[in-house]
């Protein structure tokens, strides 16, 4: 079975990345949305909600799985014998970032390719740190992110 992941903090989940999820599921045949579990970090939504909220969001994409990792995204790649890791592009800004994550990549997994979608027009904007910071203003961010993410942005900021 030919698998990709999509890794990602996904903090929150936005309609910018269900996009990229939808047009992944397409062309594998199984796509594991990874949401990487970093412990130095402080969240604005704990990896468990993250997780919940995207299984809730892809529900409807029966060769979509979400799973938290820990480590090396190439660590957890080769776990599941996958070769192919995705990622969205929103602007050239992105790309260089991208870059450099995937020539470190390719040295430590050179059997392991990386995919660039680039993301539609219309979320060629919108960063989860976007979202953050709209939410965190009194703003309202359910333009950007599906009911039940805005849902639990407002439980949280409660």
């Amino acid at each position: 079975m030919r698998t990709a992941i999509y890794p990602g903090s996904f903090d929150p989940p936005t309609y910018g990345h269900l996009d990229i999820i939808e047009r992944a599921a397409g062309q594998f045949e199984r796509l594991v949305v990874a949401i990487g579990v970093n412990t130095s970090k402080n969240p604005f939504l704990p990896v468990e909600d993250r997780c919940s909220l995207l299984t809730e969001c892809t529900g409807h994409l029966a060769n979509v799985e979400v799973m938290t990792f820990h480590g090396l995204l190439v660590d957890f790649a080769r776990s599941l014998d996958c070769r192919v890791l995705v990622r969205g592009l929103r602007a050239v800004s992105d790309f260089e970032y991208e870059f450099r994550v995937t020539m470190a990549n390719r040295r430590m997994a050179p059997d392991i390719e990386t995919l660039f979608l680039i993301t539609r027009d219309e979320y060629s904007f919108l960063a989860s740190s976007v979202v953050r910071e709209v939410s965190r203003l009194g703003g309202d961010p359910s333009p950007f992110v599906p009911p039940s993410v805005a849902q639990k942005i407002a439980e949280r900021l409660k």
